[in-house]
């Protein structure tokens, strides 16, 4: 079985020390904004565990999540200038990912191949 899934999802986990995580909160504000115009930006938003930070992501395709990282890549230098990513995993169909690995291999993420799903 295979799928005609494109969508690509991008899970980056930061931990912010504690003095910085009013700093960061207002970043997450900043790139909700920026993301909101991206027309392939199928979902974005953040989450909290006291101070570790996952920004929850996905994006039609593989094309569109290398949009938003070039929208938000200043927001994104400044964010690890008070935190640091301490997981980063990407996830979509292989022809997707083959586009992402080079224009990510800086960030040295976890890819992860979709080979079985259906999207609505």
């Amino acid at each position: 079985m295979s799928t005609q899934d494109q969508c690509c999802t991008i899970a980056p986990y930061f931990k912010v020390p504690s003095e910085n995580l009013l700093a960061f909160r207002k970043l997450c504000e900043a790139f909700v904004d920026k993301a909101q115009s991206e027309p392939k930006c199928l979902y974005y938003g953040f989450t909290f565990d006291g101070n570790e930070v996952h920004c929850r992501e996905g994006y039609a395709d593989a094309d569109g999540l290398l949009v938003h990282l070039n929208n938000v890549g200043t927001l994104l230098q400044e964010a690890l200038k008070i935190s640091e990513i301490t997981c980063l995993e990407v996830h979509g169909p292989e022809a997707e990912l083959a586009k992402l690995r080079g224009p990510l291999a800086a960030l040295k993420p976890q890819f992860f191949t979709l080979e079985y799903g259906f999207r609505r």
